[in-house]
């Protein structure tokens, strides 16, 4: 066997190798890559928000220009609200309750200022907010509201506030440093409360708080003020119904946070990365044809020697182990390399990613590694097959 690795090791062509080493990393690390960045990505597409389940779509009227100067309502009226509820895909329907009286709000960080302005709160019916009630409710007389913050608002801090003044991040397990005050007029009256926050929601741009907190300050803070809401909240039998679609498109309706929508963008992000990872197979598969090119070529360069090893009685299989061996090993020195690029890759990523959407699934690359190793173990058995039916073809010869 020393006299095969001798002959393999004189007539090599190192360029060659490197090309394919090269060309088999570069196809390897795009199918993994696309692979994993798929399992990471997705679950921001299709995650269910923590306190609003996802058959829930948020309905309101369009605002377009020919309403703006008439001065037609965007408000839903009693009748509105009828007929949606008499649609054979709505369970049932909720309203959401704004604020008739000023609203200042204070949220820092641990002590330092983050945002300061006057904002309004929503409620909606507490069976619409999938949260305990122990930490969803409030009685008169109590100092600290709950309150659920948008989302959006926490990434604009992260990515933005905290990045840029070297303050921590926040996410669902760290609530508890947000320090929210509120501060109420109206009626004649001035007060300050609490907000205790408990989450955070991707379906809400607006602040909510508790149905028997928002029906309490209307009544003491803006007695003689009440006007119809803006928005309706629907629990659907299936948010992908094409009923669903046709109705809100032909009352002139509009919808926020869409499913389908969310289906869409899932459905695209499937077509990008099998694409992606289609371009890497092809690649894989040069890289592999350059491979069999430089192994069959230096077999038939040192064939007459080999059928002279065959002759003196070296088996087939003997005379071309070291050949498998050479093609096996490059394939793992390429699978260790691309896994190690893929880690690194995916750290910065995942930076990114988690600052945006702080609750998301860290998950792990172990399926990105069960697919390297079947992609291994594929070209590797490939490799020792068709090297052997080489050196066969030698033998056969002799």
């Amino acid at each position: 066997m020393n006299l095969v690795w001798k002959l393999l090791r004189q007539h090599v062509s190192v360029p060659q190798f490197i090309g394919f080493f090269f060309a088999n990393l570069c196809g390897m690390l795009i199918v993994l890559l696309g692979f994993q960045f798929y399992r990471d990505v997705l679950p921001v597409f299709t995650q269910g928000d923590s306190f609003m389940g996802a058959e829930y779509i948020i309905v309101s009227k369009k605002i377009t220009a020919g309403n703006t100067l008439s001065g037609r309502s965007n408000s839903f009226n009693a009748s509105d609200i009828d007929d949606i509820q008499g649609q054979d895909f709505a369970r049932k329907v909720g309203k959401f309750t704004s604020t008739e009286y000023k609203v200042d709000a204070r949220m820092g960080i641990n002590g330092t200022p983050v945002l300061s302005s006057e904002l309004f709160f929503e409620s909606v019916p507490d069976n619409f907010v999938d949260v305990s009630l122990d930490k969803w409710q409030w009685k008169e007389g109590d100092p600290s509201v709950p309150i659920i913050l948008p989302r959006s608002y926490i990434a604009m801090y992260n990515f933005g506030f905290a990045h840029n003044h070297s303050l921590p991040k926040i996410s669902d397990g760290l609530v508890g440093m947000i320090d929210f005050k509120i501060f109420i007029h109206g009626n004649g009256r001035q007060d300050e409360y609490k907000g205790k926050v408990i989450g955070f929601s991707s379906r809400l741009n607006s602040i909510l708080v508790p149905q028997s907190f928002m029906e309490w300050s209307n009544s003491t803070y803006a007695p003689d003020s009440k006007s119809d809401p803006t928005r309706l909240i629907v629990e659907v039998a299936n948010p992908a119904d094409e009923r669903i679609a046709q109705y809100i498109e032909d009352n002139g309706f509009d919808t926020e946070n869409n499913n389908l929508d969310a289906e869409k963008t899932t459905y695209f992000l499937k077509l990008v990365v099998t694409l992606v990872m289609a371009i890497g197979g092809v690649i894989s598969v040069l890289s592999f044809y350059i491979l069999m090119l430089s192994i069959y070529l230096l077999v038939q360069k040192n064939a007459s020697k080999l059928q002279n090893l065959l002759l003196i009685g070296y088996s087939p299989t003997l005379v071309a182990m070291p050949y498998q061996l050479l093609t096996i090993g490059l394939n793992l020195v390429v699978l260790l390399i691309a896994l190690v690029v893929l880690s690194l890759l995916r750290g910065y990523y995942m930076e990114v990613i988690e600052t945006l959407f702080p609750d998301i699934d860290e998950g792990n690359i172990l399926p990105s590694v069960a697919v390297g190793l079947c992609l291994f173990a594929l070209i590797s058995v490939v490799n020792v097959i068709a090297v052997r039916r080489k050196v066969m073809s030698v033998w056969r010869k002799k």
